[in-house]
């Protein structure tokens, strides 16, 4: 887990959310199923990408296609994994609506049942590899209509675009040379790096907010599922909060 303080926020326009919650979230080791016992059915689909690496290489991260869909959180309640089911909106089709009102420990909740169930590690990617991802499919950053640095909320706000905040079938936005999805939609996805506003070095297990990357980055608090309700400091809040999983590993295949 990342901890970025303001700072060393994004370039991309970034919204700090009010109101950050005290509590802290504990994030403890998952032990994974082997053998016959694991179950390969609840691997999603993914695709390989290539990020750059610290020391000037690559490395490979497998990245879930889509994003995570009411169907697939709906397993994860069913069996035991997931706190809530997600309701299935009037003729929609659940394995092709991305899961969305979700708060960062519902993520955690989630990531850590697949991974128990299929025996393979997954994770919520950190801002960085989200951007890099992104990078090919989300619009350029517009020329700011105000230079004063105080006024920089204003003109992201005004600038940006007007997209809209309705819900789309997976697969109904950009895809991007990787082949992942959605990158550029209206759900904004939870990332594991932890905002830590003016308070520099904070315990990542009592992180008060996480960055959700979409059309912009955004700092949530971590109890946050629906941010249209929740208060928002500067800009547009995000329209919806849902999850993309990723891995340091190649996932198996069933039979493997």
């Amino acid at each position: 887990m990342t901890i970025l303080a303001a700072a060393n926020a994004p370039k991309l326009a970034v919204m700090a959310v009010a109101g950050l919650a005290a509590a802290g979230v504990i994030v403890g080791a998952v032990s994974l199923t082997r053998g016959p016992d694991r179950d390969l059915s609840v691997l999603p689909r993914t695709v390989a990408a290539r990020l750059p690496d610290p020391d000037g290489g690559e490395r490979r991260l497998w990245v879930q296609r889509d994003e995570v869909t009411v169907a697939e959180w709906n397993r994860c309640f069913d069996d035991g994994g997931c706190g809530f089911p997600l309701p299935v909106r009037p003729r929609t089709n659940p394995a092709a609506m991305p899961a969305t009102g979700l708060s960062y420990p519902d993520t955690v909740q989630y990531a850590e049942w697949i991974s128990r169930r299929s025996g393979h590690p997954f994770r919520l990617p950190d801002l960085a590899e989200w951007q890099t991802l992104a990078a090919d499919v989300l619009p350029e950053e517009p020329d700011p209509i105000f230079r004063d640095p105080s006024l920089t909320w204003a003109s992201s706000y005004l600038v940006a675009e007007r997209k809209s905040r309705a819900l789309r079938p997976t697969g109904g936005w950009s895809t991007s040379p990787a082949g992942i999805r959605d990158l550029d939609g209206s759900v904004w996805e939870w990332t594991r790096d932890c905002y830590a506003g003016s308070q520099g070095a904070i315990d990542p297990d009592r992180c008060p907010a996480f960055w959700v990357a979409g059309e912009h980055a955004a700092a949530m608090p971590f109890l946050e599922s629906d941010p249209a309700r929740g208060g928002c400091a500067v800009g547009a809040p995000p329209a919806h909060l849902g999850m993309r999983l990723v891995s340091d590993r190649e996932p198996p295949r069933a039979g493997s």
